[in-house]
């Protein structure tokens, strides 16, 4: 028995719909932070499926950019979420208001 194409394509659009609903219900900084970083893996895991199933290796190099973009922004918002912690005491995404005047 093989695993086909489907069962890929079906596991990533479960990852990119859970990574969905944890960015709009919760509302704890690292945690939305964690389900961007899901929908950026179902992503990849996309990529990588179409690139082996057209047999070419393009899919692959784009995941490489893709996992870069992710570290970058995994690097920059946490040091942000740490930042606002300092000040605010807090990593809910209701209560800081930094922004605002």
């Amino acid at each position: 028995m093989t695993i086909t194409i489907e069962y890929y394509l079906i596991l990533s659009a479960f990852m990119f719909l859970v990574g969905v609903v944890g960015v709009l219900i919760n509302r704890n900084a690292i945690v939305v932070f964690m389900s961007i970083e899901l929908m950026l893996n179902s992503a990849n895991l996309t990529l990588v499926t179409f690139s082996s199933f057209l047999g070419n290796s393009i899919g692959q190099l784009f995941v490489f950019f893709v996992m870069t973009v992710a570290a970058a922004e995994a690097a920059v918002g946490l040091a942000i979420i740490i930042a606002i912690f300092r000040n605010k005491l807090t990593v809910n995404i209701d209560e800081i208001n930094i922004l605002k005047w």
